[in-house]
């Protein structure tokens, strides 16, 4: 009984091997290797199974089996094609990431000190504001808006060419005053304290390719939970309190909107302007009492953002491009939401790799807050 059951095995076996054999005879006229060697071996299988000579067919079954796996299977890929394949599945898995979750972006200016430096270079996230169509500003769909407080990469709206990175001061409809380096969002302030008085952080000029340390003051901010410093100038303190004595005369450079009839913040203000740019929706200007009436550093005159806009501003608030210059950013140009600094050099030479004097590394792995 257990060698009929084996015979069984035998006569299937030698079937399927017949069929996958004709099957590749008929469609591969040109097999490498003992092409002739198959259709003989097959044929003398095909006869005793016919004949049910078992001993024929066990005896030509391995030659088979052999000539199968040789002139039949797929041969095995090389080294090089597996490499190849491999690199070129983790360059698609890449840009896919890179297009629709996750980008790097590095920080050129001193517009976002202290949260940002020159030389940071982090990683944005762009799927939490919905995921759109690469090198455009379609979205396929949206998860969520930016919120306040947040800080956002997206595109310049004076030139699509160029990204921007700022902090999500108010959004659609709400209004935006700034007196005396304190931000009004719907006429309540931001709260604002002073964290030190008197310190200096490296700047740099492209002009002449050379840092330089500028003064300011230190201030800590919170909104919607989130804390976060922001610079000022450096007498800022000296303002706040000739303001609570009475003797201040005058308001901060960098109020907004401006003093007299300002008109809304537009691109046409900025020096960088690209020809591709598409047109601007400028928010209004209302004001709430007469400038005459009101105090220095006391809310007159504020800014609505338009629908569809964010309004942005810089951490360092007296050396920032920002919408109190060019206007609110439409959401459809936000690119992503900043996550943490992956890598932040004041200097890096090319030619002196293992040169890390210029790596800041108690900045790496911080959270962008």
């Amino acid at each position: 009984m257990h060698a009929a059951l084996l015979d069984r095995r035998v006569r299937r076996e030698a079937r399927f091997l017949v069929k996958e054999a004709r099957t590749a005879l008929s469609i591969r006229k040109g097999l490498r290797g003992k092409g002739g060697d198959l259709e003989t071996v097959t044929s003398a299988v095909e006869r005793g199974l016919g004949t049910k000579d078992i001993a024929t067919v066990k005896n030509q079954l391995p030659v088979l089996d052999a000539l199968v796996d040789e002139l039949v299977k797929r041969p095995p890929k090389s080294t090089a094609r597996d490499y190849v394949e491999s690199i070129g599945a983790a360059i698609l898995i890449a840009l896919a990431l890179r297009a629709f979750v996750i980008e790097a972006f590095k920080i050129p200016s001193s517009s976002m000190y202290p949260t940002l430096e020159i030389g940071d270079h982090i990683f944005v996230n762009k799927f939490i504001y919905g995921i759109r169509i690469p090198w455009t500003t379609t979205k396929l769909f949206e998860l969520r808006g930016p919120n306040r407080g947040e800080v956002i990469v997206f595109i310049y709206p004076c030139d699509p060419d160029r990204d921007y990175i700022k902090r999500v001061v108010a959004t659609a409809g709400q209004t935006v005053e700034v007196r005396c380096h304190v931000v009004y969002v719907d006429g309540v302030a931001v709260p604002s304290t002073l964290a030190e008085a008197e310190l200096n952080y490296k700047d740099y000029d492209e002009k002449s390719d050379k840092w330089f340390e500028r003064p300011v003051s230190r201030y800590q901010e919170q909104v919607n939970g989130n804390t976060y410093f922001t610079y000022h100038e450096a007498d800022r303190p000296l303002h706040e309190q000739q303001w609570k004595s009475g003797t201040l005369s005058e308001g901060a450079l960098r109020d907004f909107p401006g003093h007299g009839k300002p008109m809304p913040p537009t691109c046409a203000n900025a020096d960088d302007v690209s020809k591709d740019m598409r047109p601007q929706i400028l928010g209004q200007i209302v004001e709430s009492k007469p400038e005459s009436a009101a105090g220095v550093c006391e809310p007159h005159e504020h800014y609505v953002v338009p629908p569809g806009h964010v309004f942005v501003m810089g951490d360092n608030r007296d050396n920032s491009n920002d919408s109190r210059v060019w206007g609110s950013v439409p959401v459809e140009n936000i690119k992503g939401k900043a996550l943490f600094i992956w890598l932040s050099y004041e200097r890096f030479n090319l030619f002196k790799p293992w040169d890390l004097s210029g790596i800041r590394f108690d900045r790496i792995g911080n959270f962008v807050r």
